[in-house]
């Protein structure tokens, strides 16, 4: 049978294991001796008895006695060989580390470090019994550590300064507020059972209760009312100072603060102070203050207890109205009504007031406070009143001079001479009498003005009395339309295709009116009897109509009289007549000209065919600016006929004729442009009579020759021919002796571009240099004897 561990319990501050009961005294002792106990070992009946559950091992808080032997385990493999005893888990290797440790040999569990419980309540170990070699002797046995409580923090209270309410004359045993406090120490045991207590009490103002008002529940924490009398008025808050104690109030102590706001309740109704009032009013206004009334109220300022309401009695007419000044309580009696001194020149008002908040039934029986209010009215000089404003006149805009308008427009009340006159009136077209009032047409009216919109004509009337006081009022006149206007016929002139009746087609016509509706459109349009014969008007809309030729016309002018109408009442018409040219028509509906409608039928030109021969032309123009620009290019020289190329009688030196041209072209060995000096090749002449100019090209780096040094001085050239033209052959070769040794010149078979510079030059053609024959009557051996420079000039002019 497999062995079983044996423990052994080592309990330094422990009691009895058995009854685990554990008192402070019991704690502290010291025990030198381990109990041992053989939980597992079987009978003699040969049954194996089921496992005992160990006890956990109480360890006490914050122990000064470390390090401390807490348990001993064994194994009975002890007597079979070496056992090695190992522990495991939070505590020893895991987190918190290092509070526990085991005697590998002897199996004593210690603690290493003072225990906090507020931070670790419990620890839950396992502990092995392993062979040298490592190999599992037992099961691991689990261990759980409990760590007891000790009273070590202070009860504390949740918050700084509790705050509460109570009602002004709440009985005694009211609940006010509650209050609590947290201890860190064990909940189970008495380092945490919480006793609350008030220590003092300080009323706002100072002193003025000193009787114990509040009292508190030791256990809950709930502040309740003591006493009778806590009243507004006296007292506002209080302020009491809490203590808060474990171990049932024998242990540590925490304080704290609570303060209690005494609330008002409407236990005092306002009061008028006084309770009579003069005051005056001026007649014929309103919306202003007449005066204003005091109140009186103990209960707490700026709430409903102490807000106010007013109301009036006898005001029938409800002249007047009272507000509340939210700042001041006081009420504000205004006159909402203009009063009459005529009518009635004192009045005598009853005013009551009350809070906004019902009265609480707490506050004392007493009646309703009441003012009264006598106000008197001032008279003064009433200004004239106007029966209607605006006043409202409607009137046909046809209505003929000096028709009446208005009378009897106003009154004065204190029955004053007035005054009357036009204050505004843009169009002047209406008079009034100065002393009666009467209104009238002065000139015609006209409704296409500016001053007329929505047909309503706006002016002014002003009132004055005896006195200066005046008024004026807003005239408003609504114009009638009347049909004054006859209509309007447009075009008065236009054209017809000949073949406007087979087409549907014709001349549109337009009617206007310079009356509005309903005297303008619909207009009605009509032919008169002696031009109806050939012609008709049809009614396309409202407004506009077709005429129409009804047979085929010649082409031609014709005059056509057409009457038109409007929906006016009387109806008012006019004849207009109309100038209309029966044309042909392009395939577009436009008259043509009678030539180019002659052209147009048999030629069949369009016009597309006519964008294309002017786009030609001014092709054309183009290329012929084009060619006068090319052509200024050219530089002209003037030579003789029947003279050669080397030889002739000139009368200037023919070397003179030598032009230079800039090169513009690469060879075989030159891929940049370059700038050299060069004679015009005779062959390169055209076959009629010319000028040309070198391509210009990009200036850049020459060309180097590969057959002479680099950078080396340009030898000097001859730069005027010789007087005697038969030695033009020296000079010729020695320009090509200086160029065969300069370095710094393109290739000597670098091709040449030239352009063309118009036709026409007076110096004819080159060849004409050498001879005035062609180039098959010259000679052009002796290029042979010029040198190999020459050769493949000479090869050009070969005749073989």
């Amino acid at each position: 049978m497999e062995g079983r561990m044996l423990l052994l319990l080592s309990v330094v501050v422990l009691g009895s294991l058995i009854s685990q009961a554990w008192t402070s005294s019991q704690i502290h002792r010291k025990h030198s001796e381990l109990h041992t106990m053989h939980p597992w070992r079987g009978h003699n009946s040969g049954r194996v008895k089921r496992d005992w559950i160990i006890p956990p091992i109480r360890v006490l808080e914050n122990s000064k006695q470390i390090p401390e032997d807490l348990v001993q385990i064994k194994s009975d493999k002890i007597f079979t060989g070496e056992v090695i005893y190992k522990l495991e888990g939070p505590g020893v290797d895991q987190e918190p580390k290092n509070f526990f440790e085991i005697d590998d040999k002897t199996g004593v569990i210690r603690s290493k470090r003072p225990l906090d419980r507020e931070k670790h309540r419990s620890f839950t170990l396992k502990a092995f019994a392993l062979s040298p070699s490592g190999e599992r002797l037992e099961n691991p046995t689990t261990i759980e550590i409990m760590v007891l409580d000790q009273n070590d923090n202070r009860p504390a209270f949740t918050k700084s300064q509790f705050e509460g309410s109570v009602a002004e004359f709440s009985i005694p045993g009211t609940s006010v507020m509650s209050v609590s406090a947290e201890d860190a120490d064990d909940p189970m045991t008495d380092n945490a059972m919480l006793s609350y207590t008030i220590l003092s009490q300080e009323s706002v103002p100072a002193n003025a209760v000193t009787k114990t008002m509040f009292g508190i529940n030791n256990q809950t924490g709930t502040i309740y009312t003591r006493d009778v009398g806590l009243d507004r008025e006296v007292v506002r808050s209080f302020r009491l100072k809490l203590q808060v104690a474990d171990m049932s109030g024998m242990g540590l102590t925490g304080e704290g603060v609570a303060v209690i706001q005494v609330s008002d309740i409407n236990n005092h109704a306002p009061q008028f102070s006084p309770v009579k009032y003069n005051m005056l009013a001026v007649e014929n206004r309103q919306d202003y203050e007449v005066g204003r009334v005091n109140v009186t109220d103990r209960d707490e300022r700026g709430t409903g207890n102490w807000e106010v309401k007013y109301s009036i009695y006898n005001d029938p007419h409800r002249s007047f109205s009272i507000t509340t000044d939210p700042e001041t309580n006081q009420g504000i009696l205004t006159v909402v009504k203009p009063l009459d001194y005529e009518a009635q020149h004192e009045y005598t008002l009853v005013l009551t007031v009350e809070n906004v908040n019902a009265l609480s039934h707490k506050a004392p029986n007493l009646p309703v406070s009441s003012a009264t209010v006598t106000v008197t009215v001032v008279n003064e000089n009433e200004a004239p009143h106007f029966r209607e404003d605006p006043i409202n006149v409607v009137v046909k805009e046809s209505a003929p001079t000096g028709t009446l308008l208005k009378s009897n427009i106003a009154y004065d009340p204190d029955n004053s001479e007035l005054r009357y006159e036009i204050s505004r009136d843009p169009e002047r077209w209406l008079d009034i009498d100065r002393v009666t009032g009467d209104i009238s047409v002065k000139r015609t009216f006209n409704m296409r003005s500016p001053h007329v919109r929505n047909s309503v004509y706006t002016a002014a009337v002003k009132v004055t009395d005896s006195g200066g006081v005046s008024t004026t009022a807003t005239l408003t006149i609504t114009l009638k339309e009347t049909n004054d206007f006859a209509p309007e016929l447009s075009p008065l002139s236009g054209s017809v295709c000949k073949d406007a009746r087979k087409k549907n087609s014709g001349l549109i016509l337009t009617a206007t009116d310079e009356d509005f509706s309903p005297h303008a459109a619909p207009f009605v349009f009509e032919m008169l009897e002696d031009t109806s014969i050939n012609w008709t008007v049809i009614q396309i809309n409202d407004t506009h109509a077709l005429l129409q030729p009804l047979v085929d016309l010649e082409p031609g002018e014709y005059a056509v009289a057409v009457l038109v109408s409007d929906s006016g009442r009387p109806v008012l018409g006019a004849i207009s007549q109309v100038n209309v040219t029966v044309c042909l028509c392009d395939s577009f509906g436009d008259c043509k000209s009678e030539a180019g409608a002659i052209f147009g039928a048999t030629v069949g030109i369009n016009f597309i065919a006519l964008i294309i021969i002017m786009a030609c032309i001014a092709l054309l123009l183009l290329l012929l600016l084009l060619a006068v620009a090319i052509t200024s290019c050219g530089r002209r020289h003037h030579i003789k006929k029947g003279t050669g190329l080397l030889g002739g009688d000139s009368e200037d030196d023919i070397r003179d004729n030598v032009l230079n041209y800039d090169e513009q072209g690469g060879g075989e060995e030159d891929e940049n442009a370059f700038n050299i000096d060069m004679l015009w090749n005779p062959r390169d002449a055209p076959s009629t009579p010319g000028s040309y100019c070198p391509m210009p090209g990009p200036r850049g780096k020459q060309p180097l020759r590969r057959d002479a040094p680099h950078n080396l001085p340009s030898p000097t050239y001859p730069r005027r021919p010789p007087a005697d033209p038969t030695d033009i052959e020296d000079y010729i070769n020695d320009g090509l002796e200086a160029a065969d040794n300069d370095p710094n010149v393109p290739p000597y078979d670098t091709a040449l571009i030239y352009d063309f510079e118009g036709e026409g030059s007076l110096a004819g053609s080159l060849s004409s240099i050498a001879s005035g024959s062609s180039d098959g009557d010259q000679d052009y051996d002796y290029l042979n004897d010029w040198g190999p420079r020459f050769k493949k000039l000479a090869n050009l002019y070969d005749p073989r």
